[in-house]
């Protein structure tokens, strides 16, 4: 069994396509919108296929077998789901709550999920058709043509389709989605139960990182680009800028939310990180109580005052 560098914790992509890979998605999206073309606008149901061809003609085709439509996402899979599996309602459940909790509207577009039924087929699949990318359990490609994520049924497809899901809500409502805080939220709703809750092995790794001298740094995060260079402590940071400015106190979740409601409407708005300092918010020490408080939380907790 292969295993996720990150350890405990799930990674996620985020990249640019290439001119080739943005074909093969636009031969994807156009094989959906036919699909979807005879369906009704309310259509919601499951049922199986045929195996198609893959567009791109990989070596490893695309899972088709068996497909789930509903308004605001399709799955796309070789195992068999209906209506009464629990991660159905959950993508449902979860879109809207990420929609609500950032006061977004979300896309119309849908949420593509490719849904491999074991690893190997994932693997191989994505070694085929981008070889250059690092192994990760689960992927998130957002383009002008396709919202996608591709993973594969496993002990933790729960939380890998979660925190994919979220990037697929994210880039449907904005317009950019910096790569900190798309991976902070991914972080934030990928633990099932109302959002906030605490991640408890992550805030004790940060509280123990504290103690040992580390301190946070949100304009150093601001400044990764590329998903392939963040590290577990970046993910867990992230996630604790996001906890922190949805929770600690109105003020820091209002800055958050005016500045994504920018980013909903028009790319490169002004360094969250400055808005904060002039709030008086961006503070270390400040951000370092914040988390060293949620040290005390456990999973499924509620947040701390303020939420």
């Amino acid at each position: 069994m292969l295993q996720s560098i990150r350890g405990t914790c799930c990674l996620s992509g985020r990249v640019q396509l290439s001119r080739a890979d943005a074909a093969r998605a636009i031969a994807r999206r156009r094989f959906f919108q036919s699909m979807l073309a005879g369906l009704t606008a309310a259509a919601v149901g499951c049922k199986s296929r045929g195996q198609r061809p893959d567009p791109a003609e990989n070596a490893v085709a695309l899972p088709g077998r068996h497909s789930v439509v509903a308004d605001h996402f399709v799955i796309m899979c070789d195992v068999q789901l209906d209506w009464t599996n629990p991660l159905i309602a959950e993508l449902n459940e979860l879109r809207n709550d990420v929609a609500e909790s950032l006061q977004l509207v979300p896309s119309s577009q849908p949420v593509v999920v490719y849904l491999f039924s074991d690893e190997r087929r994932f693997t191989d699949y994505m070694r085929t058709t981008w070889p250059d990318l690092p192994y990760r359990r689960a992927w998130f490609f957002g383009n002008p043509y396709e919202l996608a994520v591709y993973t594969f049924w496993g002990d933790r497809v729960q939380e890998d389709l979660r925190h994919e899901f979220t990037h697929g809500v994210l880039h449907g409502a904005l317009k950019e989605v910096p790569l900190w805080i798309d991976e902070g939220l991914a972080e934030y709703f990928e633990i099932n139960g109302r959002p906030g809750v605490v991640r408890p092995a992550t805030s004790k790794h940060l509280s123990n990182a504290l103690a040992n001298g580390w301190r946070p740094n949100m304009e150093r995060l601001e400044r990764i680009t590329d998903v392939r260079k963040m590290s577990q402590s970046d993910y867990e940071e992230s996630w604790a800028w996001a906890h922190y400015l949805l929770h600690s106190g109105t003020e820091s979740k209002v800055i958050l939310l005016s500045w994504l409601q920018e980013l909903a409407t028009r790319a490169n708005p002004e360094l969250l990180s400055n808005r904060l300092k002039r709030e008086g918010l961006a503070s270390p020490d400040r951000f370092a109580s914040y988390v060293a408080g949620l040290n005390t939380f456990g999973i499924g907790s509620p947040p701390p005052v303020g939420a």
